[in-house]
Order: C-alpha cells, then sequence, then structure tokens
C-alpha cells in the first residue's frame, strides 16, 4: 500500500467564526481540520502557514513524529495561537490515516468503548434570559442535557438582586423539566473568586449537572476552596492547551471534569494523551466543542475511544451560527443525528465526516472577522465577557 505523502495544505475561513483545513496527499485522499481560535482566526492561519514546510512532504502515517516536531521544534512552545494550529493539521492527519486504511480514527485509537454517545447543546446565549423556550427546542430535538452560562456580564462582587436572578432560571427550569434534564452551568471565568460561594450556595438545591470555569484557568488555585465548599461536580480545562497545562489541576485533585478543547489542545493525538492522564486521577473527560464538523467529529472519535468521556458538546443551533450552522457545511449530516439524548458511532472512515467543498468556497467568500464581544460595567470598567 502506498504511502500517503502530503502535497498540499489549503485554509478557509468561513462563517461563523470558523477555520477550515484541507489537506491532500499526493493519492489525491483528503484530510479535514479546524485549526482556530475563536477571534484570532488569522493569526492561527498564520501559524499554520509557518508551520506547514514541517508537513508538506512527509506521509501522513507519521503522525506522532510530525506533533512532536511541530511543538518541540520551535524554542516556545505552548499556548493557545500554536496549539491550535497543532490541532488542526493533527486532526487532518488522522481523517487521511483513518481514509487510507478504510477505518474509523477510534479503531486507531484501540477501538470504540461505547456504540453511542451522550450530547448537550447550548441554550440562552451570552445572557440566559432567552434559556426556557431554547430549552424546549433542544428537548423536542431529542436532547436530554444542555448547558447555560450561569450570568451574564459579573461584577467582582455583585449584587444580591444578580444573584437572584441566576438562581431564578435554574429554578424556572427545573419547574419545567423536573429531573429528566440534565443542566450543566458554565460560570465561563465571569465570575470572580469571592462570588463563586454565594452562587453556589443559591444554585445547589437546583442540582445543575456541572459548575463549569467557577475561575478562570489562571486562578485554577482558588478551585482548592471551591472544591470542598460543594457536592456538585467540578469542570474546567477549555482554556488549557497540552498535558503539561493539565498535569496541576489533576495533581491538585480539585476538578471531577475535564474539558479540553480538540481544536485548541493540540488535536486528537493530545486530547486522548490527556483524557488517559485523566482515568489515572479516577477524573472524567468532556471535550469543549462550540466550533465545527470537522472539530465536533474529532471529539467524538477521542469519546468513542476513551473510557472516561461522559457527555459531549455540540455547537449545532449555537447562537453564533446564524446562516451558516454546523451541519450546512456537511454533505452526511444525518451522522450527527440526535436520538434519545445520544449520537451513534460513527462507521464511516477518518473523522467520518463528509464536508461539502463547494459550500465551503461559498462562506469562504463570506468570509468572517468575528472576535469574542467587550463588555464593561455599570461604572465603565471592564468586565469579562
Amino acid at each position: 500500500m502506498k504511502e500517503p505523502r502530503i502535497e498540499k495544505i489549503e485554509l478557509f475561513k468561513v462563517p461563523p467564526r470558523w477555520l477550515f483545513l484541507k489537506m491532500t496527499t499526493a493519492s489525491g485522499i483528503v484530510g479535514w481540520g479546524e485549526p482556530v481560535v475563536e477571534g484570532r482566526a488569522a493569526t492561527v492561519e498564520a501559524c499554520v502557514r509557518e508551520l506547514s514546510p514541517y508537513v508538506i512532504g512527509r506521509s501522513a502515517n507519521d503522525i506522532e513524529d510530525i506533533w512532536q516536531t511541530l511543538y518541540r521544534g520551535g524554542f516556545y512552545r505552548g499556548g493557545p495561537i500554536l496549539m491550535s494550529a497543532i490541532s488542526g493539521i493533527d486532526q487532518a492527519l488522522w481523517d487521511i490515516k483513518g481514509k487510507h486504511l478504510g477505518v474509523p480514527v477510534y479503531e486507531l485509537l484501540g477501538g470504540a468503548v461505547r456504540q453511542k454517545m451522550k450530547m448537550y447543546c447550548w441554550i440562552g446565549g451570552d445572557n440566559p434570559e432567552v434559556m426556557l423556550e431554547q430549552a424546549r427546542e433542544k428537548v423536542q430535538q431529542g436532547y436530554k442535557a444542555v448547558k447555560m452560562n450561569a450570568t451574564g456580564p459579573f461584577e467582582w462582587i455583585d449584587s444580591l438582586n444578580s444573584i437572584k436572578s441566576v438562581a431564578n432560571n435554574m429554578r424556572i427550569l427545573r419547574e419545567e423539566f423536573g429531573d429528566g434534564l440534565d443542566i450543566g452551568l458554565d460560570f465561563h471565568g465571569r465570575v470572580h473568586k469571592g462570588m463563586v460561594k454565594r452562587l453556589i450556595d443559591e444554585l445547589s438545591p437546583y442540582s445543575p449537572m456541572f459548575f463549569e470555569e467557577p475561575v478562570l484557568s489562571e486562578n485554577n488555585e482558588a478551585l482548592d476552596t471551591i472544591y470542598s465548599y460543594t457536592g456538585i461536580p467540578i469542570a474546567t480545562g477549555e482554556r488549557l492547551y497540552s498535558r503539561w497545562d493539565f498535569k496541576e489541576v489533576l495533581h491538585r485533585g480539585t476538578v471531577d471534569i475535564i474539558q479540553p478543547d480538540v481544536s485548541h489542545a493540540g488535536g486528537i493525538s493530545e486530547v486522548r494523551r490527556i483524557a488517559g492522564m485523566a482515568e489515572a486521577y479516577d477524573v472524567a473527560v468532556a471535550p469543549h466543542c462550540p466550533l465545527g464538523p470537522v472539530a465536533l467529529a474529532s471529539c467524538l472519535q477521542v469519546d468513542f475511544a476513551s473510557i472516561n468521556a461522559v457527555i459531549q458538546e455540540s455547537s449545532l443551533g449555537i447562537h453564533y451560527n446564524q446562516g451558516f450552522d454546523l451541519l450546512d457545511y456537511m454533505d452526511n449530516p444525518e451522522v450527527f443525528t440526535v436520538k434519545d439524548g445520544y449520537v451513534d458511532l460513527l462507521k464511516n472512515p477518518g473523522l467520518g465526516v463528509s464536508i461539502n467543498e463547494e459550500k465551503l468556497k461559498e462562506g469562504q467568500e463570506v468570509g468572517h472577522d468575528w472576535t469574542n464581544p467587550i463588555w464593561r460595567n455599570e461604572d465603565g470598567s471592564l468586565t469579562e465577557w
């Protein structure tokens, strides 16, 4: 069997806020990746172009050596830009290798440990006022789990009204759906240490599935006290970019669910290693994925092969995706159909998704310059988005 030698790498910056990578071999096999940092797509695009000379001409079978070269071949390592560029390249390499051998990627990771994966999606947007209507829609679409931002803009030390408003949103959902709907609450790093316990006190009676990013990742030492304060699982990790970033939080024992992003944390290769590290600490994995179909397929390939993967995020219908949603760039959207809360095992070779390149080229003509909002408090000071 002839080696799949990499001949070309192309990039497509498309709405709503995505960057697709197309990798083609000399024999015509195409692999897809999503190397992007939301709001920094052009920067990651430049990084991919800088890394491409280390990849062109190589065999796509050499995934591990290429990964090590891209990571260790530069004196400065890690961080969101470099690791996201590596992520997209790595995803495409796995896609090609799976197609070359005629098997799904999870077969190359040791085989599937489950036949379907539990899914959740977003409700409520950046501010959770519309969460009830959207929750009803998602339940009708087959979901049994959702996630919403716990708060909108939040002060370092906020008012009693703000705290009560946050709790009221959870109360409304519980009254509507009872205990039959799992509800993840994302603090999104918007909440500073001084307010976390107050919010936990108000929210815990409504039994959220987890508290996500209760503090910013740069303040993870605060999880030492937060973790011991609540019986609700603590989740974090979307802003950690390698196994070395996850090492300390796992060693401290202050997290129950880690959320590496397969488009930010070094791709399938690195997230599979991170999942293995987490298993040794009896910690679950729920990959972060507010991105497109290639990123979601990459997450699912890791999920299917990782015993501690518990639930998978999807961006389908998320508020960012107006006009260009996750399924719009696919020829086989049926593979992501949610049935009774789950997506079935992907069976096609490689990542399992077929990208509609004509639609991708249409999106490239539109392009995007998405950046996250800049929020300010009533007094004019900057607050976390």
